[in-house]
């Protein structure tokens, strides 16, 4: 288990990592679906939905993951 500078392990830095990232983006992703509409373009405000839920999932996922190793060795002292 490499632990970084953050005292969290690198895999659990890195889920952190994708999971804020796929929530910042799903917000931002509400605003282009927006345009889209406003625009007209129906197929690709669809297009962004499916990013949105896309995004969602991922971050559902790390999720999981980091409850997983929460309290646990591998999720690194910061952690514990």
């Amino acid at each position: 288990m490499a632990t970084g500078e953050t005292g969290f392990s690198d895999v659990f830095y890195d889920l952190v990592s994708v999971q804020y990232h796929s929530l910042k983006a799903g917000h931002d992703y509400g605003q282009y679906v927006r345009d889209a509409k406003n625009g007209g373009f129906d197929d690709i405000a669809s297009f962004f939905e499916q990013v949105m839920k896309e995004d969602s999932e991922r971050a559902a996922k790390c999720h999981q993951f980091l409850a997983q190793l929460s309290g646990t060795k591998d999720a690194g002292p910061a952690a514990g």
